[in-house]
Parts: C-alpha cells; sequence; structure tokens
C-alpha cells in the first residue's frame, strides 16, 4: 500500500496538516477499500507546536520517512528558520530514494531549504511567493497557481490550495472516479485547475442568486453539447460582456478556459473508466473529434488519448 507520510516541523500550520489527513488518512468507507497508509511524524516523537496557539501529539520521529512513498510538508509559519538540519537531510534523503515530495503553502520554504526545488517551478502563498523568490533566487515561483506539479516534487498555494493538490495527487494515483468520491466526501469541487489563479476578484457573490455558480453546473450537464459564450449568457441572464467579467471574476479563468479543462477532466474520466473509442470520448466530453481531443489533451496533460489510458491501467 502507497504510504504517505506529513513531516510536521515546529509551528506547523494545523489546516494544512488536516488537508492531507483527510484526503489520505481518513478510512475510505465511500471507496470500497483504503487506498493509503497514513502517519505523520516530526523531528522527534511527541508535542509538535502549531501556527494557531495548540500542539499535536507525534507519534513518530523522522524514521517514518525511510519508507515513505509520499512526503507531505504542510505550511509552516517560521519561514526565515524553517526547519532544523536533521529534517532537511531526512527530506533529501526521501527524495533520493524516490519518493514523492509534496508541500501545501509555506511548506515550499522547508523544501527549498532542503535545496529540492532549486532549477524548479514551485509555487508558494501568494503572500510569501516574493519572499520565496528573493531568499531561493534558483528556484523558479509561480506566484499565480493553485499548484505546480513537476513530477516528483510538488508545491500548492496558499491554505486551501492544498486540497487541489492533494485531490490532484489522489486523481493521478487512482482516476477521477476516486479522486471525486474523496471529494464528495469532503464536501468540496472534485477540480480546479492548477494552472488556475490562486485569488478571484469577486470569489463570493455579492447578494444571493448574483453568482454564476448555477450556470456552471449546467454547463458541467452539458459538456457534450455546443457551448458558445452568447449561450452561456443567456443562460445567466447577462450581456455576454458583462457574462464573461463577472464569470472572470468569480473563477479566475475565462468561461471557454473553464469549458476547456472541464472537457478535458471528462474526457480523462472516461478513458480511465471505458473502454469507448477515441472518437466517442471526444464526442461524449464536448471536442467533437478525436483531433480536439488530442490537441487538447495534450496541451494540458502533455500525452495522447491512448497513451494516456494505456498509462493509467498501467498504473492501476
Amino acid at each position: 500500500m502507497h504510504r504517505v507520510v506529513v513531516l510536521a516541523v515546529a509551528d506547523v500550520v494545523a489546516f494544512d496538516l488536516a488537508i492531507a489527513a483527510q484526503v489520505f488518512g481518513s478510512p475510505a468507507r465511500d471507496l470500497g477499500e483504503r487506498r493509503y497508509a497514513f502517519a505523520v511524524c516530526a523531528a522527534a516523537p511527541g508535542a509538535v507546536r502549531t501556527s494557531t496557539g495548540f500542539s499535536l501529539l507525534v507519534d513518530h520521529g523522522l524514521e517514518a520517512l525511510t519508507d515513505a512513498d509520499t512526503v507531505i510538508v504542510p505550511g509552516v509559519d517560521d519561514t526565515e528558520d524553517a526547519a532544523p538540519a536533521e529534517v532537511l537531510e531526512a527530506l533529501r534523503a526521501a527524495h533520493g530514494r524516490g519518493a514523492r515530495i509534496v508541500s501545501i503553502c509555506t511548506g515550499a520554504f522547508v523544501l527549498a531549504a532542503a535545496e529540492l526545488l532549486a532549477g524548479r517551478r514551485a509555487t508558494t502563498h501568494w503572500q510569501y511567493a516574493a519572499l520565496l523568490a528573493r531568499r531561493y533566487p534558483a528556484v523558479e515561483v509561480d506566484p499565480d497557481v493553485l499548484y505546480v506539479d513537476d513530477g516528483d516534487v510538488l508545491t500548492s498555494a496558499g491554505v486551501a490550495a492544498g486540497i487541489d493538490l492533494c485531490l490532484h495527487i489522489v486523481r493521478c494515483d487512482h482516476g477521477a472516479d476516486v479522486a471525486n468520491a474523496i471529494a464528495r466526501r469532503i464536501v468540496v469541487a472534485p477540480h480546479r485547475d492548477g494552472g488556475q489563479a490562486q485569488f478571484a476578484q469577486r470569489p463570493v457573490p455579492a447578494a444571493a442568486g448574483s453568482g454564476l455558480s448555477a450556470t456552471r453546473e449546467w454547463m458541467l450537464e452539458r459538456l457534450h453539447e455546443p457551448l458558445t459564450v452568447a449561450r452561456l449568457a443567456s443562460h445567466a441572464g447577462y450581456a455576454e460582456r458583462s457574462f464573461a467579467r463577472i464569470f472572470r471574476a468569480e473563477t479566475g479563468m475565462s468561461p471557454l478556459q473553464w469549458l476547456i479543462s472541464q472537457r478535458v477532466l471528462e474526457a480523462r474520466r472516461l478513458l480511465e473508466s471505458t473502454a469507448l473509442p477515441v472518437e466517442d470520448v471526444a464526442a461524449r466530453s464536448g471536442f467533437g473529434s478525436a483531433a480536439s481531443l488530442r490537441q487538447h489533451l495534450r496541451r494540458q496533460a502533455a500525452t495522447t488519448p491512448t497513451a494516456y489510458r494505456g498509462a493509467f491501467r498501467s498504473r492501476s
């Protein structure tokens, strides 16, 4: 079983740690089987301070990292002195033997201090992105995205973006259906693309009924249909320019960017869970043709439908 270990550094952000626990550590009653073994460790067993005024009692020391398949470092309150030397060395050793290394929020400072982000693209909470770039110039810091998947090292933006990254990891490991089931259990949106903006101009509607969530739900039910901005604006009851402006303010993406990302996600789900021909997958996900599906899947996932299906079934 894939072993996920959370490394809690002093002044750990409790919410970040709880995200990993909810996604990887809760009993998987809704999935039919447990997908991950889960543990929390620290520099030494015992109490670890959180950034919110209470302590955690941690059962394991750094020895727990020796057989971890994925190591997750939650955010830390003290970015100046991110972690002691023995913690950084344990992280480097885990990465060196092939473990997947993940940070949530300011946990990126710990990874950078361990020299695991040098020469890589990474992200962190938007408030700390400039500091990360200034302190570690070898890191290519992207302050605008929800998360960055750089293969064996993954980083997320602040706080709730850790949910998006953890669900992305589950999606990569076990497919969209499993990730969606976990998202339903913890009552969050099943998918926000990693390239989505960290924050939107107006994330919460100004008045009840004034947002576009109903239109987005309507879009998801009709991915296979032609959906123009004019049709979407008509459903929402706005002029096209006003609709596009409000949509971007709420989601950080244009209507068509959001639509394409959802169609790619649906195509991936169909490739994972059905034996439908690629042409049928393209039609059901709204791309119309296999050529269009290939173009967008290559752009978003750097692969082809056939290769994606084969790779996912090999992992399964």
